[in-house]
């Protein structure tokens, strides 16, 4: 099991943290432009942790020099059933320096989207004070 399946479903966001490269590129599946950098990437994860309900991984794939991982997880937004997959790439530390989050149904994302943009202000704060 990745270090960070079992840290997000053991709920230790500081574990999760703790895994990312100072450089991570984060591509978020409701924001146009990737995020840039561990701070930004902590402070997203840590409201994300707070937006999903009932997370729970149900598939992991990797590539053969374990560098590339596919997370496919379920959870809850609110009301509404969110599939996804977290894309997870990591450097030669063993760090994640990219992860890209895609999400459906449409009406989940859109929820997502709302949650997270309610926190923006939040998460900047984190992340500058980070």
């Amino acid at each position: 099991m990745h270090p960070f399946r079992q840290a997000v479903e053991a709920h230790d966001m500081g574990a999760a943290e703790a895994l990312l490269a100072e450089d991570v590129v984060f591509t978020s599946p409701v924001a146009f432009r990737p995020y840039r950098g561990k701070p930004l990437t902590a402070a997203i994860l840590r409201a994300v942790s707070e937006v999903f309900s009932d997370i729970r991984y149900v598939r992991e794939l990797a590539s053969e020099d374990g560098r590339d991982h596919a997370l496919v997880f379920e959870a809850r937004v609110g009301d509404r059933e969110i599939n996804g997959c977290d894309f997870l790439h990591m450097n030669e530390a063993g760090e994640i320096d990219d992860m890209t989050v895609m999400v459906r149904p449409l009406s989940a994302a859109q929820a997502l989207a709302a949650a997270m943009g309610a926190r923006f202000e939040q998460i900047s704060r984190e992340a500058s004070a980070g």
